[in-house]
């Protein structure tokens, strides 16, 4: 195994050594390469560091002979599931359900309570054809509302929000005066005239002493403001911290892992058979829930992405960052030393690697083979996971039918590449990750060197042979050495 770890770092030199001559003008010196510049390695680490973290993952069950062809769609998956538990909405504070509206008593029925509101306060109706009227409180006793405004016609639905009337708005200050309000610093208040039109964008209050709010507005310098506005608050609702999303999203993709293994252990489905399922499964889900509409972090983008796209500065020019080792990439280190012990150090370790050597000897050592294949498959999702979630936070905006496409390539490329042999029994952690790198640097050797962009996918599959063919070849060898010495 360290031959062919080796075997695999040289190929990664030399690919190194050629694209940077190939890149340099002129080609003998390196310091005007391409290759080598500082911006380019950096991507390259954080690509390696991404795509790494799903070689790990599939290394373990390529050990037991097995295969994972769901990986992009499981990327696809998590990625979408952290979008939508972090989703942030904006909604109207103690909204009023209407059950039915009399227009000839002026009288609004509302599912709940009406004591928040008293005579004089403004409301705004919004469902049904009589959707955004700025409404006068007359009378407030149970569940009903009487307004003096005259109503044109009945209602059987829709929703009642209580808005503030402006008492001042200064545009050069940005700053307004309102008779009581409950806004805290991340709620949005949304301004409506009379007439129920809106006449400005959502304002997010920063800042609050008394009755004065500071507000922030990006809006058209053209816009303008009317002293009878009014301002509906919007209180913001995120739907779970960020802790319990990631939590959840692991929990799920260790779920679908051991749901994988079960069905390969419990009912003797194919691998390639399950996981196939999965991959179609998983991306059909990803696009129901969304709508098959791009999904995105919104404004936890700016708190969440340094987490993908972060780096630990290294050299430095001022402020600037000019070289740093992307956060990623340590995270992918950690979780490649932690891999490489319990493959190498570890009983589970010894017991994974005797399941793909032969599972039948290993079956009758007394080695439970059906739950280390299992774990195996738990820990392929869960790296996934982990993977899928660092993936939607560097693009920042996921489309569910194209984002993971192919990355199972990736992954069992780079494991092939790294030692990992399809008939199982062999694998290198050290190993995935340099095969990681050299597919990386295969895939930036096509861009820099301006090769079409449609052969991606022809050398993708080509290393793929090669790695299965070295692997044969170099099994082949091996018996045939083993078999002489046992002659002699």
């Amino acid at each position: 195994m360290k031959g062919k770890v080796l075997g695999i770092f040289s190929v990664l030199a030399a690919l190194c050594l050629c694209l940077t001559l190939a890149t340099a003008n002129p080609w003998w010196n390196p310091a005007q390469s391409q290759f080598l510049d500082l911006d380019n390695i950096m991507n390259l680490l954080s690509r390696t560091a991404l795509y790494g973290i799903l070689g790990i993952g599939v290394a373990f069950v390529i050990i037991t002979s097995g295969i994972d062809l769901s990986i992009g769609s499981m990327v696809c998956l998590c990625g979408v599931l952290l979008t939508i538990l972090l989703k942030v909405d904006y909604q109207p504070q103690q909204p009023l359900s209407v059950t039915r509206i009399t227009a000839a008593d002026r009288t609004i029925f509302v599912a709940g309570s009406t004591e928040s509101l008293k005579p004089g306060d403004t409301v705004r109706f919004t469902g049904g054809v009589g959707s955004g009227l700025v409404l006068t409180v007359e009378s407030a006793t149970a569940d009903r509302l009487v307004v003096r405004e005259t109503l044109t016609r009945d209602e059987r639905d829709g929703r009642i929000v209580r808005i503030l009337p402006l008492e001042s708005f200064d545009t050069a200050s940005l700053t307004a005066t309102l008779p009581s309000t409950t806004a805290e610093a991340n709620d949005q208040l949304q301004l409506f005239r009379r007439d129920g039109s809106v006449t400005g964008q959502k304002i997010t209050a920063v800042a609050e002493s008394g009755t004065q709010l500071q507000l922030t507005l990006a809006r058209d310098p053209g816009q303008k403001y009317h002293s009878d506005s009014f301002a509906v608050v919007l209180r913001r609702y995120q739907r779970c911290s960020i802790p319990l999303a990631v939590l959840i999203v692991l929990v799920t993709a260790a779920g679908l892992g051991l749901v994988h293994g079960l069905l390969i252990t419990r009912l003797r489905l194919q691998p390639f058979v399950v996981t196939l399922c999965g991959l179609l499964i998983y991306r059909g889900a990803s696009r129901w829930l969304t709508n098959d509409n791009p999904a995105g972090f919104g404004e936890l983008q700016s708190i969440l992405g340094p987490v993908a796209s972060g780096r630990v500065g290294l050299l430095l020019k001022g402020d600037k960052v000019l070289f740093g080792i992307p956060i990623p990439f340590f995270l992918m280190t950690g979780l490649a030393l932690i891999a490489a012990v319990v493959l190498t150090r570890t009983v589970w370790g010894r017991y994974l690697l005797a399941l793909g050597r032969n599972e039948e000897a290993a079956r009758f050592s007394g080695i439970n083979t059906g739950r280390v294949t299992v774990m195996a498959y738990v820990i392929c999702a869960v790296m996934a996971a982990v993977g899928g979630m660092l993936f939607a936070l560097e693009y920042s905006s996921i489309s569910p039918s194209s984002f993971g496409n192919s990355f199972e390539l990736y992954a069992i490329a780079a494991a092939v590449l790294g030692g990992c042999s399809l008939r199982g029994g062999e694998g290198s952690i050290p190993g995935v990750v340099i095969g990681t790198a050299v597919m990386q640097v295969l895939n930036n050797m096509i861009m820099l060197l301006r090769i079409p962009q449609s052969l991606e996918y022809t050398i993708i599959g080509a290393v793929i042979l090669l790695g299965v063919l070295g692997d044969e070849l170099v099994r082949r060898a091996a018996a045939r050495r083993r078999l002489k010495q046992s002659i002699t």
